[in-house]
This record gives structure tokens, C-alpha cells and sequence, in this order.
């Protein structure tokens, strides 16, 4: 069983077979990416709290030595804002159909070229996903969570976060926040399902004119506004705002709802 205590910056390689990565941090910067060849972990820069590198049937941990509380994040928080305290940056590159997840209190991930089943998991900091395949999550209470060409499974979900997806061809699609809002720039989802929806937060999502979708918006007292004139008003009371109708031959679904937040639902030209 492989072990190392990291406090300087270092490279690490197993030789050994990883079908699994767990990384816990208090804070620091992440970047995984699914690779070619054995497991590397290159640590570039470190901080007080050691870090504990180890290998043990076949799951990968990379963690600092204690995984603090609640209390402790604060005060973290709090000397970094003034300068006094910073997390490690760590890159690690694995096997593309690892199982990986990730959990900081709070600091930056960034995960690509995964293929399995990818979780993230922030309190406070933000999230970047890129090329993802299998069923992706992530979650954070407070920051934002970007998508880029994800497929799959997606979930997102923030408290005050802005959520971005762009790209892709997600076959199902999970978005909400309560004061944050979601932007969606997408291909032809004909086959997708995707569900958004924020409290006081916006929606916004454009998608191709010649979509095949069935959609339905609906906000308590924000308001809507389509590009798609086929959308026909739903009855519902005066203060709310309803939406819904069929695009092209209807094979995906939109949902999108809002409490207060308005819902845009834009098209884009072939052209564009």
C-alpha cells in the first residue's frame, strides 16, 4: 500500500491500477484529467496542512491530513482574504473511466476527459467542466459551475452560483439554484431531457430554431420572453407566466421555472 506525506512540491507515478480517485481538501486548486498510461500526481504547490498521498485497493486518495469543519473553514476564509493562508495546486492525471470524487471547503476544480461517473462536491469556490461523459455532478453553495461540451448524465446545483452550460449532448440535464442564474447555449437537444429552474434567479437558454423539443417555462411572477411565437400562453394565474408548446417533431423536453426570475428562451439562426 503506497503512502506519502507531501509537504513540499512534488511528482508522484503508480505503477499500480487505479479504478477510483478520492481527493478531500480544505482548500487549494485541483485540475483532473482522464490520460493515457498510469496515474501521475504532480503537486506544484503546497501549504501548511500536510498533504497524504495514498494507494490502497485500487482507490487513489489524495487529502490534507485533516479534513476540517465548518468553524475551521471560516477562519480559513478569512486569512486568505487577508493574504495569510493559500491552498495547495495539485494536477492529477487518470485512467479516463476512474470513478473520481472530489470534495473541498473550498477552493477551484477543474475536471476533463473523464468517462465514468465524475462528483464534485464545494462549499465555496467554483467549478469547470469539460468533455465529461458517464453521470457528472456538481455541487457548491456558493460560486459558479461551467459545463463545457459535457455528455451524459449532468447535474448541477448551487446556492447563490451562476450554473453555464454550453456545448455537449447531454441526455439528461439537471440545473438549479436558488439566487444564481442559468445560461444554456445548446446544440439540437432532440433526444435530451433537461430540467432548470432557480428561485430568485434568471434563466436564459438559446437553442437552434430548428429544434425538436417539447417545452414548457413557467415563472410565479417573473416573466417570459420567446423567440418562438408556437409557444402558447398556459392557464395559469394572472401574477404567474406560463409557456409551453412543441418544437419541430417534440423528441427532447425543456423545462424550465422560475419563482421570481424572468426565463428567456432564445434561437439560434442556422447561420449562427
Amino acid at each position: 500500500m503506497p503512502s506519502w506525506t507531501v509537504d513540499r512540491p512534488r511528482r508522484l507515478t503508480l505503477t499500480e491500477p487505479v479504478v477510483r480517485l478520492v481527493v478531500r481538501l480544505n482548500s487549494g486548486r485541483v485540475n483532473v484529467v482522464g490520460t493515457d498510461g498510469p496515474a501521475r500526481i504532480e503537486i506544484t504547490r503546497t501549504d501548511r496542512q500536510r498533504l497524504v498521498v495514498e494507494h490502497r485497493d485500487g482507490t487513489l486518495s489524495v487529502r490534507h491530513r485533516t479534513f476540517r469543519n465548518w468553524t475551521f473553514r471560516n477562519w480559513t476564509f478569512l486569512l486568505r482574504r487577508f493574504g495569510l493562508a493559500a491552498g495547495p495546486e495539485i494536477s492529477i492525471g487518470v485512467p479516463a473511466r476512474v470513478r473520481v470524487d472530489l470534495r473541498l471547503h473550498e477552493g477551484a476544480v477543474v475536471a476533463s476527459g473523464l468517462a465514468e461517473t465524475t462528483e464534485v462536491d464545494v462549499t465555496a469556490g467554483q467549478v469547470t467542466l469539460m468533455g465529461l461523459a458517464g453521470q457528472t455532478s456538481a455541487r457548491l453553495v456558493s460560486g459558479p459551475v461551467e459545463a463545457l461540451g459535457v455528455s451524459g448524465d449532468l447535474t448541477m446545483e448551487t446556492v447563490s452560483g451562476e450554473l453555464i452550460l454550453a456545448g455537449g449532448t447531454a441526455e439528461r440535464v439537471r440545473a438549479s439554484t436558488v439566487s444564481g442564474a442559468i445560461t444554456c447555449d445548446l446544440g439540437n437537444p432532440g433526444r435530451s431531457e433537461i430540467q432548470l429552474g432557480a428561485t430568485t434567479g434568471s434563466v436564459t437558454v438559446r437553442v437552434p430554431e430548428e429544434s425538436d423539443l417539447d417545452v414548457h417555462l413557467h415563472t410565479t411572477s417573473g416573466q417570459i420572453t420567446t423567440d418562438f411565437p408556437q409557444l402558447e400562453p398556459g392557464a395559469v394565474p394572472s401574477w404567474a407566466s406560463d409557456r409551453r408548446g412543441t418544437l419541430g417533431a417534440g423528441g427532447g423536453s425543456l423545462r424550465a421555472t422560475t419563482m421570481s426570475g424572468s426565463i428567456v428562451l432564445l434561437a439560434r439562426r442556422s447561420a449562427e
